[in-house]
């Protein structure tokens, strides 16, 4: 898989940046609710660098990873999904952007970040800076995750 550029072509109405905060602590933003693409590029488009640079590698490298991609801002973070449940979100904070995988216990190898107040279940990664993200292992991470139910999807 080859590595994923920032998506020139997809541009969101420019807003104001997003005061971050320093850890989780409920919500990452004050970004509102809102399922679809465009409040997710608007909520990537409002953070500062280097935190932009890393939510828009990461979103672009699940559009390319995953088929039927859905995305929502959630708790004033994007949160993706495949189906009717959502599998990962990601959300910006002083210092580092977050990565978090919904039943991130079942993946291999075991994210290394148990994000406080996510659940038991979620683990995740920290980036700093684009140069951080190890796209092969991310983009396997998607698909693991998508292979089990997410945040929301209906149990059979």
């Amino acid at each position: 898989m080859g590595d994923i550029q920032h998506p020139e072509t997809r541009k969101a109405k420019p807003v104001a940046t997003t005061a971050l905060p320093r850890a989780m602590t409920g919500k990452a933003s004050p970004a509102k609710a809102a399922v679809g693409d465009e409040p997710v590029f608007a909520y990537i488009a409002s953070l500062p660098q280097p935190q932009r640079g890393v939510a828009e590698l990461l979103d672009a490298l699940a559009a390319k990873t995953l088929p039927d991609l859905q995305r929502s801002v959630k708790w004033g973070m994007s949160y993706y999904g495949v189906g009717d449940g959502w599998c990962f979100s990601c959300g910006a904070f002083v210092g580092h952007v977050k990565l978090m995988f919904i039943n991130g216990v079942i993946l291999e190898p075991i994210p290394p970040v148990t994000p406080i107040g996510m659940g038991k279940a979620t683990r995740g990664v920290e980036f700093e800076s684009v140069d951080d993200v190890d796209q092969v292992q991310v983009a396997a991470w998607m698909v693991q995750i998508t292979s089990v139910p997410g945040l929301g999807r209906k149990r059979s």
